[in-house]
């Protein structure tokens, strides 16, 4: 009986054990169940690590056609920007039809579809249709793609390379007489560069800007003809022009692809000629309105009547050339006896021996007064004055 026990219990723990031995490898094996967050999370990592790449529905139109954009790869629900452009789209949305774009965004698998019109872009096929994003990391992706009949022209040959770096650098120029009455004035910024890359430049944009005080300088874009090979180097000038009647303490600056290469102080003097202008301006322009107005009230006043010319006894008053002198100051003569002297004796006329002289302006003024008998003495003896 225990025999037989024994045996049951050892039967039953040898097949207890092949189970658990034949269900070990099954249990290790077994891959639980993933969550709905990580599969999308697996599928987003699976989009992002492809390239963004794009496809058209059809290789040539003509302008006005509608043309279907097909887009996989790029991140999901990114803004991007589709546009038709010319010369492989090398120089940037300068050479695209910027007017006929159209903007998408993608999907959560970094996918997108749309339809956007088919235009001629500024510039010369080969053309390509670009997409590229809008916002976060840059992507962008080219097709090609015909214009039917948009002229088609070579690439143009890269103009700018190497490197360039500025070995001394100074400004040029005076002022001259119109620049002290307010001209714009204007110098030129010479740099001797040279190129420290290993490839040629050729036709390099410099960028010269002017700054005063706190502010910013305004760039303006100057373009200079000429090749510069590898550790060769060149004279630039490079022409600077400020505003009219620009004065005070000046920056000139020259930078290319955004590395200011020099700058150079520059005291621009204050324009003294615009100050003296004012100054006369001001004193000149009263002088005149007073003399104008004088002018005017002269001739608008009523005029005074002249005096007579004539005197009492119609000869001409000779008075007025002696203001030292009046008429009325003339005594009356006494008069001449055989012993008088003669009153006076400056005046006496060597032919006459006594009475006035007839001459000289005491004389004359007499002979107006009392009449010539008055004015001079006879010689044969006195005057009798008439009672």
């Amino acid at each position: 009986m225990r025999r037989t026990f024994r045996w049951a219990a050892s039967l039953v723990c040898a097949l207890v054990c092949c189970a658990v031995a034949a269900a070990g490898p099954a249990a290790r094996g077994a891959v639980p169940p993933r969550p709905a967050a990580a599969a999308a999370a697996v599928a987003v990592a699976t989009a992002t690590e492809e390239k963004p790449r794009i496809t058209l529905s059809r290789e040539e139109a003509g302008a006005g056609a509608r043309l279907t954009v097909r887009g996989t790869g790029w991140r999901p629900d990114t803004l991007l920007t589709l546009l038709v452009c010319g010369q492989r789209a090398i120089g940037g949305t300068n050479a695209c039809a910027n007017a006929e774009g159209r903007a998408v965004t993608t999907d959560a698998d970094g996918g997108f579809r749309k339809r956007i019109p088919v235009a001629e872009p500024p510039k010369p096929c080969p053309c390509v249709v670009r997409a590229s994003t809008v916002t976060g990391a840059h992507a962008a992706a080219n097709a090609a793609f015909r214009v039917a009949g948009h002229p088609v022209a070579p690439l143009p040959e890269k103009r700018t390379g190497g490197r360039i770096s500025v070995l001394a650098a100074r400004l040029e120029g005076d002022s001259g007489l119109l620049n002290w009455f307010g001209a714009p004035e204007r110098r030129k910024l010479v740099l001797t560069v040279g190129n420290v890359g290993s490839d040629r430049t050729r036709d390099p944009v410099f960028e010269v800007g002017s700054a005063h005080g706190v502010l910013a300088p305004e760039w303006e874009h100057q373009r200079w003809r000429g090749t510069i090979g590898p550790g060769r180097k060149a004279r630039v000038e490079l022409t600077v022009e400020l505003a009219a009647g620009a004065h005070g303490a000046y920056t000139v600056a020259a930078r290319r692809d955004g590395r200011v290469l020099t700058e150079q102080p520059w005291d621009v003097g204050r324009p003294w000629g615009v100050t003296l202008f004012w100054v006369l301006l001001c004193l000149v322009v009263p002088l005149l309105v007073f003399r104008s107005g004088m002018l005017i009230v002269d001739r608008v006043r009523p005029r005074r009547a002249a005096p007579p010319a004539e005197g009492p006894t119609g000869a001409a008053d000779t008075s007025r050339g002696l203001p030292w002198f009046t008429p009325d100051a003339v005594a009356a003569p006494p008069p001449a006896g055989p012993g008088a002297a003669a009153p006076f004796p400056d005046e006496r006329d060597p032919e006459q021996p006594s009475g006035r002289s007839a001459g000289g302006p005491y004389g004359r003024a007499a002979e107006e007064r009392y009449g010539r008998d008055a004015g001079a003495g006879s010689g044969d003896g006195p005057v009798e004055r008439q009672g």
